[in-house]
């Protein structure tokens, strides 16, 4: 047995919960630090949680039975055993604490057996993995020609298990331990192999991105890593979204917010699982690595994405279920989240979802006088040819999103930055200055204000009486999309915002199918002014378009203000 001892401060860390989520909403354990090699082979202390009278002791490692202990701050007190001796869920709540209490626990060692003992039950799977570049990582001519396979700084990470007992030594003791395999992320799997109906030793299935984050780092190494863990956890791909995860939690519209807002959901949607029955309430994990890489697959994309990086079909991701995501299998990997959701002018419920990205950049969705928007790609929308080129001037991306959500970063050469931020850097890749975009935001700018000044002036002045009553906004949705303005004296309006709720409330059930019925130029203007201000890139995903739907949204309302 192992053992790990820490000194935790109970009040020190009385908030720590894991990548910043409410604890109450996460009911299972995942891997909360990152580990030199992926999944740790030792016992790893997690943080302290509080609860209801108490606070939960959290660890991680292996796959086995563990037993925790405490003692008081006192060095010459016992160590006093908590719980069962054969703890497998690496957690254990704690009523009766000592002050300033110390805390080990005591686990399996690490016994590792190498990728090719799990080739007799998971052929499949081996033949895949062995052709990717985790299965090189140790033999690659970059790395040798690093010196990488005599470096320790290194080898956690380029072999399995190196610096702990059964794990990699050398090339010539243990080669069937070189490069990165099964069991740097899924846990030591030895024990699993000789009994492979035990259930306490079943390997990890995790999807953390901690796991990752182990070796796509800059801060474990002198090599030169890109932080790629560290800019996705400050991006905020790294948290859920506080009210889809309320509205997981509550059991409503699971697979309707789960299937872009909580990693687990999707993946258990996209491996046809009903996440209900199979997640049991594991909600509150993050959009992580395996969300869009699969380690398990080799493709035509690099790094094993998903989907690809770019395309043109235009898409809508309008079922929740396996095979609603299956459907848009070869759409831009972002896509898959960042659309439309089949948002329509007719809608009157609630504004289009701050989500309607890739049908924006395709100019795919929203209301021009000839109808309905199809598809007016702008010149970031992308085109089938190389990853940047040239017509009279023009610069089309086919990598889409990529190519300025995730700019290339000095070293290595081939990584590219994990932020998704984008700034007037990247524009000045293609771009030669700011003019262009320092004329079109105030222009645009003073667009959204005209037509929201135009929306209200209908309303104080056009709007029937009945849709004017106790602050109903007569031209907003049932529930208002957000928007906030200030208007001076003479009813101009001086400035707008968008905020998470507002004081005011738009026409019910009713009084929006008078408006469809009657006013349905109003419904399109405001479907073009939440489309343009929820695409979030203040027109620069589709500029030209970006104008016509404001527009075509000040047309429609100049013509009801002048019946």
């Amino acid at each position: 047995m192992k053992f790990l001892s820490v000194r935790l401060f109970i009040l020190a860390l009385a908030g720590v919960c894991f990548w910043a989520l409410p604890a109450a909403a996460q009911s299972v354990q995942h891997l909360s630090t990152t580990q030199p090699g992926g999944m740790p082979g030792m016992p790893v202390m997690g943080p302290l949680k509080p609860v209801a009278n108490g606070i939960q002791v959290l660890w991680d490692g292996p796959p086995g039975n563990y037993q925790l202990f405490q003692r008081s701050n006192s060095t010459t007190a016992p160590w006093t055993a908590v719980g069962s001796a054969k703890n497998t869920a690496r957690t254990a709540t704690i009523t009766k604490l000592n002050g300033n209490a110390f805390f080990r626990v005591s686990g399996p060692t690490p016994n590792y057996a190498g990728a090719k003992i799990c080739v007799s039950c998971h052929l499949n799977i081996y033949t895949t993995v062995a052709k990717t570049p985790h299965a090189s990582a140790y033999s690659s001519p970059a790395f040798r020609a690093l010196g990488g396979q005599t470096k320790a700084a290194c080898l956690p990470c380029h072999t399995l298990g190196y610096g702990l007992p059964t794990g990699f030594v050398n090339a010539t003791a243990t080669p069937s331990l070189s490069g990165v395999q099964c069991e740097n992320c899924h846990g030591p799997a030895a024990n699993h192999a000789a009994t492979e109906d035990d259930p306490t030793v079943f390997p990890r299935i995790e999807i953390a991105a901690t796991v990752c984050g182990g070796c796509h780092t800059a801060s474990h190494t002198t090599y030169p890593t890109a932080p790629t863990f560290e800019e996705w956890n400050s991006s905020e791909h790294a948290s859920v979204t506080p009210g889809a995860l309320q509205a997981m939690a509550s059991g409503a519209n699971l697979s309707n917010c789960g299937v872009c807002h909580s990693g687990s959901v999707r993946l258990a949607l996209i491996n046809g699982q009903n996440p209900a029955t199979t997640l049991a309430g594991d909600y509150a994990v993050p959009i992580t690595c395996v969300v869009c890489h699969d380690p398990h697959q080799t493709t035509a994309n690099p790094v094993q994405l998903r989907n690809p990086m770019a395309s043109t079909s235009n898409f809508h991701l309008t079922s929740a279920t396996s095979s609603g995501i299956a459907s848009g299998a070869k759409i831009n990997l972002c896509a898959q989240c960042h659309n439309d959701r089949g948002a329509a002018w007719a809608d009157t419920a609630s504004a289009p979802h701050h989500s309607v990205q890739y049908n924006f950049l395709l100019g795919a969705v929203g209301e021009l006088p000839g109808g309905s928007a199809t598809f007016n790609p702008g010149s970031h929308a992308g085109l089938p040819s190389s990853a940047k080129f040239s017509i009279s001037g023009t610069f089309y991306l086919t990598n889409q999103c990529v190519s300025c959500h995730m700019p290339a970063e000095a070293a290595p050469a081939s990584s590219h930055s994990h932020t998704f931020a984008t700034g007037n850097a990247v524009c000045a890749n293609c771009h030669d200055g700011s003019v262009a975009q320092a004329f079109l935001t105030p222009y645009l700018s003073n667009k959204v204000s005209l037509v929201i000044f135009s929306l209200n002036r209908w309303a104080a002045t056009k709007a029937p009486a009945s849709l004017r009553t106790n602050g109903v906004v007569a031209w907003e949705y049932t529930t208002p999309g957000g928007l906030t303005w200030q208007t001076n004296a003479s009813g101009f309006v001086t400035s707008w915002a968008q905020k998470d709720s507002v004081n005011f409330t738009g026409p019910n059930a009713t009084g929006q199918s008078l408006l469809k019925t009657n006013y349905p130029n109003i419904l399109r203007a405001r479907f073009n002014l939440y489309l343009f201000l929820n695409d979030g890139s203040f027109g620069v995903h589709n500029p030209t378009f970006a104008l016509g739907l404001l527009n075509s949204a000040e047309n429609w309302i100049a013509q009801e203000l002048n019946k």
